[in-house]
């Protein structure tokens, strides 16, 4: 099975059902159901398990097409977005893969669009069993994305990449300047050797100690951390740091910084502009953790720098302020 390395783990992945995206109509899905295509796990393959439509495949798959025309499902993004690039994944069909998928978006209040389609990724040649890599050069933000392919068959897993381009959810004004929703999203980790970075702003709790960014056992000097682009610039006024889980592995101490930077690439770790936004102060196990008074005043910050002392992991990570130009 060809492996390709993911060239789009910068960004955030908009089919996540936690998101709220839903797999809202497929023109087939007679032998596998459509829903599968977005579902956060790998695809697996069971030699041995049939259902009354056939061979179970884990993904979505049509029945073979004896007439002319093509297939189709329609994907409703959770939270409106950019789209940078997919990975249309074809792991496990071999002999019922389609030969070429093309993909249009939509912006649309309904369901299942009838009119509005623009097509974001023109046709593209796919083989078995492979991830298929595609970057998306449209800059416009869209609400649905349709996949079509041509003619019928089967994929595994599609997945979206992009940026988040939503109304912030607010309390009386305070958000939650790094969620997920609200467009905020990790950019760079010193280590992730069992954890995403890109767990800690994930809506909810963490699910289990694989639903958080964690760190390998560090065996020389210095101490792990993690860079955050906020959704937009902002006060800070309160930072949780949650360690649900992690019991025998979770940090000793945090801290957090923060600065203002123009753009991403000036948000590296050698940075001189980082400035300290919450002083180290001590974890314990599976627990969250408030930080409030402890906080500087730092005025407007579009970034922030989670140090941990010396590694371990951290479930989620909430900044919450009001967005510069809209404090009260």
């Amino acid at each position: 099975m060809a492996v390709s390395e993911n060239p789009f783990r910068q960004w955030i992945r908009l089919e996540q059902p936690r998101l709220g995206t839903r797999v809202t109509h497929a023109s087939d899905e007679f032998f596998a159901a459509k829903e599968r295509l977005i579902q956060p796990a790998d695809p697996v393959f069971i030699d041995d398990k049939y259902d009354d439509h056939g061979k179970w495949m884990d993904g979505w798959e049509s029945r073979r097409r004896r007439t002319p025309g093509h297939d189709h499902c329609i994907i409703r993004l959770g939270v409106p977005g950019i789209v940078r690039g997919v990975d249309i994944d074809t792991r496990y069909f071999t002999g019922n893969f389609p030969p070429q998928a093309s993909i249009d978006a939509c912006v649309s209040d309904d369901d299942v669009p009838e009119s509005g389609w623009t097509e974001i990724l023109p046709r593209t040649d796919l083989a078995g069993d492979r991830h298929h890599f595609v970057e998306v050069g449209d800059p416009n933000v869209w609400t649905h994305l349709r996949l079509n392919i041509y003619p019928d068959g089967g994929i595994a897993r599609l997945r979206i990449y992009g940026e988040v381009r939503a109304d912030f959810e607010d309390d009386d004004g305070v958000v939650d300047l790094f969620a997920l929703r609200n467009g905020g999203r990790a950019l760079a980790a010193s280590d992730e050797h069992y954890g995403s970075m890109h767990n800690l702003n994930l809506p909810g709790r963490g699910l289990n100690m694989g639903d958080g960014w964690e760190t390998a056992r560090r065996r020389g000097p210095g101490n792990d951390w993690v860079i955050a682009a906020l959704g937009r610039p902002g006060i800070v006024e309160r930072v949780e740091v949650d360690t649900a889980h992690f019991k025998g592995n979770y940090p000793d101490r945090v801290s957090v910084e923060a600065a203002s930077f123009a753009n991403h690439d000036e948000a590296n770790a050698d940075s001189e502009r980082w400035r300290t936004l919450l002083p180290e102060a001590k974890l314990s196990m599976d627990q969250q953790h408030y930080f409030e008074t402890e906080l500087e005043d730092l005025g407007p910050v579009s970034h922030v720098r989670m140090s941990i002392y010396p590694d371990g992991g951290v479930s989620r990570l909430r900044i919450f302020g009001r967005v510069a130009g809209e404090e009260s």
